[in-house]
């Protein structure tokens, strides 16, 4: 944060004790700073963690949104609950993952939101499962990105809280009301979609060296 600019003096400068100001950048706040600042309803505080968490959760939310713009709106929503419940934030773990769990649980708001309003033909994916040596680590992120946001919102949904976030079976059924068969059944399928748009494209896997 650039520091503010001095207010021009129109008094006479003689008048005053001539001293010389050391403008050096302020150190970014720490994240207990960030913390109590928020907490006490400080905008700048707001701002600052805005600012140093917005692209990552970016990130986060276009992964669970079919377009930018619905994106957008969860990670709005989703800093709007972060303002509203950071009384609650026990430091059990790092600020970043905390925000990156409201973002998680704003995306499943606006997929129950959604979902009655999404009608998909299970005929139009592939039945097969995805071969066991397909594996997704082998593409880069924005490889993967576009085809992850043209998944069924249920298919996507369960992709990415299993292969991204870590949740298993049971913990997806439990937040998107459906049973452990279900996300079993609907993540494999995912893989699958996702191995046969790759075959389709002829997207060779990224080797890192």
């Amino acid at each position: 944060m650039s520091t503010a600019a001095w207010p021009a003096r129109e008094a006479d400068e003689t008048a005053l004790p001539h001293f010389t100001v050391s403008r050096t950048a302020r150190a970014a706040p720490t994240e207990e700073e960030l913390i109590t600042g928020c907490l006490a309803g400080r905008q700048l505080a707001q701002k600052q963690l805005y600012d140093k968490y917005a692209a990552r959760m970016m990130a986060v939310c276009l992964r669970y949104a079919q377009t930018t713009f619905e994106a957008e709106d969860v990670l709005q929503e989703g800093f709007l609950t972060v303002f509203r419940t950071l009384g609650s934030f026990r430091r059990e773990c790092p600020l970043e993952f905390w925000i990156r769990r409201v973002m998680v649980n704003a995306a499943l708001r606006q997929h129950r939101r959604n979902a009655p309003l999404v009608a998909v033909s299970d005929a139009e994916y592939p039945a097969a499962l995805a071969s066991p040596e397909f594996t997704l680590s082998n593409y880069s992120f924005q490889e993967l990105l576009a085809l992850v946001q043209e998944l069924a919102p249920r298919y996507r949904m369960v992709f990415n809280l299993y292969a991204i976030e870590g949740y298993n079976h049971r913990e997806i059924g439990e937040l998107m009301g459906i049973s452990e068969g279900t996300s079993k059944s609907q993540y494999s399928r995912a893989r699958a979609i996702l191995q046969a748009k790759l075959e389709r494209l002829g997207t060779p896997p990224r080797h890192d060296s």
